[in-house]
């Protein structure tokens, strides 16, 4: 399929007919079903498997592979272009590893065939810890997989409970254990701030994600979007609130026990050993190309940004027709691209370029604890990591 024929039959948003000319991206794979919906999950996610039109679980991985063939279409431009060069994968959802192992490696085999993958590339799945086990993760690493990352969230079982999570803590010790021995790269995800949930309760949680022996531990603030279950419940007073003061003491005490142990942040919410941190994100984080596969997808590719069809129906349907799958999509202006810089580089331990900005502005900054300014760089404090957004307001009125 050529360019022009890919680019006139895209759904919604349309691609320029002209590739943009890459040499390297990155792969994001969304696989949007879970058993069950957590109560503050507002992702493109469904517990329903039996979609029709290729959208079901069982037909998902063959659906998905003809995104990725028109993909390579489309940004190889002409049938002798060399094929960009994939750095790193990452499988997330929904939960990937509801879809047999089978399928991830079918998925996988797919990208190499039409895209050359790099020696050292990271390939990471996201795993919820009750729907593997060791074969299951066996089987993962001899499909490629280097790297897991497992919804861990907490290991108190009253806070798992609020937050609807199926799993208990000692599932996530066996599964990371599993990963270890199969040679696997391993990462935990926490939430902090539930409801309910104690300071005593916190630091149990960031002691455990430690002892299961990670390198790498993610921590998020629970936020809630105003129609997910949680956020009913605080409404109707079934819950307490979110206290965003005791979240920043939270959050606080996790850097300090994982500094401890040997993890530095190196992105606001996540913490790693040296050489340990995700490259995959880190691709979000430095602006890179990815194209993302899937219901509801974002894509980045030389400042166009695209996002597929939410629903996977319409998604499979589109692809059937021989259309790329895509909702919308917008074509970064030079200011914009400026800003996202800007808002996404400041969240990095490296921090950016101080040249950018007047001297008087990162003094005040500096001045109310918010950066360090050293080495040409602008790096936050951890006051300023509580407060980035404000920090990149003032960043961008100049």
């Amino acid at each position: 399929m050529s360019a022009d024929a890919t680019s006139a039959q895209a759904h919604g948003f349309v691609l320029p007919q002209t590739p943009p000319e890459i040499e390297n991206f990155s792969a994001y794979i969304h696989i949007p079903f879970c058993r069950t919906r957590c109560g503050y999950c507002d992702f493109n996610t469904y517990t329903q498997l039996d979609f029709p039109n290729g959208a079901s679980i069982g037909q998902y991985a063959a659906t998905l592979a003809r995104e990725i063939e028109m993909s390579a279409s489309y940004l190889q431009g002409v049938s002798d272009a060399v094929a960009p060069r994939i750095d790193t994968v990452f499988f997330g959802g929904g939960t990937p590893t509801m879809l047999p192992a089978s399928d991830i490696a079918a998925i996988l085999e797919k990208l190499v065939e039409n895209f050359e993958l790099a020696p050292d590339a990271e390939i990471t799945t996201e795993a919820n810890p009750e729907t593997v086990t060791h074969t299951y993760i066996e089987d993962l690493a001899r499909a490629g997989i280097t790297r897991i990352s497992f919804g861990m969230q907490s290991a108190v079982p009253s806070v798992l409970a609020t937050l609807d999570r199926a799993h208990t803590p000692g599932q996530v010790r066996k599964a990371v254990g599993w990963a270890h021995k199969a040679g696997l790269e391993t990462s935990v995800d926490l939430i902090y701030g539930t409801p309910g949930e104690t300071m005593a309760d916190w630091e149990a949680s960031v002691r455990e994600a430690l002892d299961l022996g990670v390198e790498h531990i993610s921590a998020y603030a629970l936020s809630l979007e105003p129609g997910v279950k949680m956020a009913r419940q605080i409404r109707t007073g079934e819950i307490a609130s979110i206290n965003p003061d005791m979240q920043a003491d939270f959050y606080e005490r996790a850097d300090e026990m994982l500094s401890a142990a040997g993890l530095q942040w190196y992105e606001i919410s996540n913490w790693a050993g040296p050489g340990h941190e995700c490259r995959h994100n880190m691709v979000y984080w430095r602006g890179g190309n990815w194209w993302g596969y899937g219901p509801g997808a974002h894509s980045h590719i030389d400042g166009i940004r695209f996002w597929n069809e939410k629903h996977p129906v319409k998604w499979a349907q589109a692809l059937e027709a021989g259309e790329f799958p895509i909702d919308d999509g917008e074509v970064l202006s030079v200011a914009e691209r400026s800003q996202e810089e800007i808002m996404l580089g400041i969240r990095l331990a490296g921090g950016i370029d101080a040249g950018a900005f007047p001297e008087a502005l990162l003094d005040e900054l500096a001045r109310e604890g918010l950066i360090d300014v050293e080495g040409g760089r602008v790096r936050l404090t951890l006051r300023g990591r509580l407060l980035a957004d404000i920090v990149t307001r003032r960043l961008w009125a100049l």
